[in-house]
């Protein structure tokens, strides 16, 4: 199926005059009060003249959103002068007794009054019309004439302030959201290289021998590098989440060393629990390869905080076929369904124990990345297991 249509101006108009409750009444009021038989409210434009509100009593024919040639019509005069016209008999009428446009409509009778908004723009008229003369030309009509034209006015100024309000508020929200995700998103990716190189002062401080501080620092090199790489990334981060995707810088590479680097940064920042992988990768993939490491890092990040401490992490990586395929698995609590519902939301508060946050940023991060490369990440939990397994083509398309 296509996208819906967007309602035309025109549209908008008319569904603007239909939210004013009066209109209905001042319609009524203009024809008892002046006898005459049809009432409307008229959207005028250079080029067209339709009806957003109408009260017929003469079954002239014209409903919400009739339209008229504007051309055949006064208010096509009165959208230029912007002044009032008021006619009490056509055929008795100096300047209109010769006039294109009662001849045409069958007419004797007309007042139209503009519609002028707050700013100056010309909206279109409040105008009634009737086969019969009537008495309109007085103090009282037109007076009764301009305070619904203003009051029809007042409202749909009043409406458009609303709607550019709402919006604002809109677009307040969506950049309080934007920069809580900043804040979140940096706190949360930065934690793992960041407690890496606090784990490597440390052990550096109990053992500076070259041969140790050699692969220490090697290791904290790695992690700088990494935060450095996920504070570029952030803009990125937060284009996906408004839906523009993740920019990737894709080549074939050997990911082997590449996730390597991320399971001994994770090692080293959680010394006392275990991760063991097993890695079959004989093929390049071609894909971004810091944001593989990222997604790694990620899953594995996770499953070291919410899985059994006791228990080992589980990592295996695979090229197989024609697919790329990682996994991240860890002992622990079952994820509750309803928390699987949502669990690659950001911000979700899927909670697996009441104490605990949920686990939506980092998986929401790891799913963007995932489906920037044409892949998926999808989870599978038991009382045994909870498994989160990435997939995706190892040629880009």
């Amino acid at each position: 199926m296509g996208d819906l249509a967007q309602p035309t101006a025109f549209e908008l108009d008319i569904a603007a005059i239909r939210r004013i409750d009066a209109v209905p009444t001042i319609l009524d009021v203009v024809c008892r009060t002046t006898g005459m038989g049809f009432a409307a409210v008229a959207r005028v434009t250079e080029d067209r003249w339709i009806a957003c509100s109408v009260r017929d009593d003469i079954a002239f024919g014209l409903a919400p959103g009739g339209e008229l040639e504007v051309e055949t019509t006064i208010c096509n005069e009165i959208r230029e002068s912007r002044e009032p016209v008021i006619i009490d008999h056509v055929a008795e009428h100096p300047d209109f007794c010769h006039h294109h446009t009662p001849a045409t409509y069958g007419f004797q009778s007309y007042i139209s009054m503009p519609i002028l908004l707050p700013d100056g723009r010309f909206f279109g008229t409040l105008c009634a019309i009737d086969p019969r003369p009537a008495q309109v030309n007085n103090p009282e009509t037109i007076g009764m004439f301009r305070m619904f034209a203003d009051m029809i006015a007042f409202h749909l100024d009043a409406q458009a302030q609303i709607e550019r309000s709402a919006a604002t508020l809109l677009d307040e929200r969506r950049t309080a959201e934007l920069r809580e995700q900043f804040i979140a998103v940096l706190g949360h990716d930065l934690r793992n290289p960041l407690a890496s190189i606090d784990a490597g002062t440390r052990l550096l401080a109990r053992d500076p021998s070259p041969e140790r501080a050699a692969k220490v620092l090697g290791l904290m090199q790695s992690s700088v590098a990494r935060m450095a790489g996920l504070i570029d990334n952030v803009l990125d981060l937060a284009r996906g989440r408004l839906g523009g995707g993740l920019t990737l810088q894709r080549a074939p590479v050997q990911l082997g060393p590449v996730l390597g680097l991320v399971i001994e940064e994770l090692r080293a920042s959680h010394p006392t629990q275990q991760v063991e992988a097993v890695m079959d990768l004989d093929t390049e993939v071609d894909c971004d390869r810091g944001r593989i490491a990222q997604l790694l890092s990620n899953l594995l990040g996770n499953a070291l905080t919410h899985g059994a401490a006791e228990q080992p992490v589980m990592v295996h990586a695979a090229t197989r076929s024609d697919v790329f395929e990682l996994s991240v698995s860890n002992a622990g609590e079952e994820i509750p369904p309803a928390a699987i519902e949502r669990l690659f939301q950001p911000f979700a508060r899927g909670a697996v124990r009441p104490d605990q946050a949920g686990l939506g940023l980092g998986l929401y991060i790891a799913s963007e990345i995932a489906r920037a490369h044409g892949g998926s990440l999808s989870v599978a939990s038991s009382p045994m297991q909870t498994r989160f397994t990435f997939i995706m083509p190892l040629i880009g398309t």
